[in-house]
């Protein structure tokens, strides 16, 4: 009788629960999975090679399209490196609305994940109550920088504006009726710190929405309970960092052990796994959408309390205001200057991470003087984190591989970049 052999299987990158460009090919032992070994690179667009050919500001549009879901959180830790190189003092009303902009991207990130997770894993309805909440988070993002996903609006010395004082309104149209249009205007009324504040009034209930679907379902439990289990151990060992760090149960959060910006007067908790599987990782990401939203209510209480400066007053890094430039001969020197040669950066090196919503994102910057980087390294959370998929899928069936890359909240942007 002839021997029975493993046999290899391709899942994605065409497969909808690869998440965009993974190519993961299985070993088999009928429906139990051998081996897993993912081949990347399909995304691949040259990103660090690329700064190295622009200007220090030119490169920040370029860290949107990393991870490609958490906008804000990659340029924060890009201009941070800058910030760090150059010994600029960022005014502390921009940190609070870099904090809060973080903050407001864990939520767009998380969003996405869960409804995602559910539906490689058959919840249907999850990702269209995510995608309602992800639509106002959008507009916020639109208001504040023109751009619903790359936003370019943290630069180095602050953010690009400060938050504007009107909310744009929806607009009569043959597809709305008047009471739809009054319905969807409603909490438009005042500027965007109102709108803000008014999603993290209503956003708890929705989190409780989601948990009701999810959290006791009983085939959302046997989906996830003992699946990919990682052991804190391991987890350190291959490098884990975020909810994946959290859910084996590691308290290793950078906002609260390595804090930036205004993190350290901010409160809020650090949810923590015990079991180190796919429910655990599942638990911490929604808890961590409840502290976010807290954060968010924190930042707006301070910002409607104290006004001030968003921008560095040094011209020779931040452009001076547009009435100035358009009146005094220096400013306009400094901000032709700044637009087409960019700043200099004193030659030197810097690592600065953020805790991203995927794990600790981080730039180090190697500068040598000119007005581009010497070189760029960009730490993507993501790539340790699919580094394990074998270990984590091993001896699990064909359909646990799915939720296990659910899981691991993978985004191909940041891996391949």
């Amino acid at each position: 009788m002839a021997d029975i052999k493993n046999y290899t299987l391709n899942f994605g990158p065409q497969h909808p629960a690869a998440h965009g460009v993974l190519r993961l090919v299985l070993e088999l032992d009928g429906e139990v999975i051998q081996r897993a070994d993912p081949h990347i690179g399909l995304l691949h667009r040259a990103t660090e090679k690329l700064a190295e050919t622009r200007t220090f500001l030119q490169s920040v549009p370029y860290m949107d399209r990393l991870d490609y879901v958490s906008m804000m959180c990659n340029e924060h830790a890009y201009v941070m490196a800058i910030e760090k190189l150059l010994g600029v003092e960022v005014p502390v009303r921009a940190q609070y609305i870099r904090v809060m902009f973080d903050e407001i991207t864990r939520l767009l990130n998380h969003l996405l994940w869960l409804g995602a997770h559910g539906l490689d894993v058959g919840a249907m309805a999850v990702f269209l109550y995510a995608f309602r909440e992800r639509e106002d988070l959008m507009d916020i993002y639109e208001a504040v920088s023109g751009a619903r996903m790359h936003a370019a609006y943290y630069r180095p010395g602050g953010v690009y504006r400060d938050l504007p004082e009107s909310m744009p309104q929806y607009r009569a149209s043959k597809y709305r009726n008047e009471r739809d249009l009054k319905r969807l205007n409603e909490n438009r009324q005042g500027s965007l710190l109102d709108f803000i504040e008014d999603f993290t009034k209503r956003f708890p209930k929705y989190v409780d929405e989601y948990e009701t679907l999810l959290t006791d379902n009983r085939i959302w439990k046997q989906r996830l309970v003992g699946i990919g289990v990682v052991s804190p151990e391991r987890a350190l060992q291959m490098g884990f960092t975020g909810p994946m760090l959290r859910g084996s149960g590691i308290e290793w959060d950078l906002r609260r052990k390595q804090p930036y910006e205004v993190y350290d007067r901010l409160d809020f908790a650090i949810p923590v796994g015990s079991n180190g599987d796919c429910y655990d990782r599942y638990l911490v990401r929604v808890e961590e959408m409840r502290q976010s939203n807290l954060i968010i209510r924190q930042c707006v209480d301070w910002l409607r309390a104290n006004p001030g400066p968003v921008m560095t007053d040094n011209h020779k890094v931040a452009p001076p205001p547009r009435v100035d430039m358009k009146t005094g001969m220096e400013d306009l020197i400094h901000h032709f200057k700044l637009f087409t040669e960019g700043f200099h950066v004193p030659p030197g090196e810097a690592y600065a991470a953020v805790e991203h919503p995927k794990g600790e994102f981080g730039i180090y910057l190697i500068a040598d003087g000119a007005n581009k980087p010497y070189r760029l390294k960009i730490r993507a959370p993501g790539f340790p984190h699919l580094q394990s998929l074998d270990e984590m899928a091993r001896g699990h069936m064909i359909a646990d591989a799915v939720a296990i890359i659910g899981t691991q909240d993978i985004v191909f942007g940041e891996i391949d970049r």
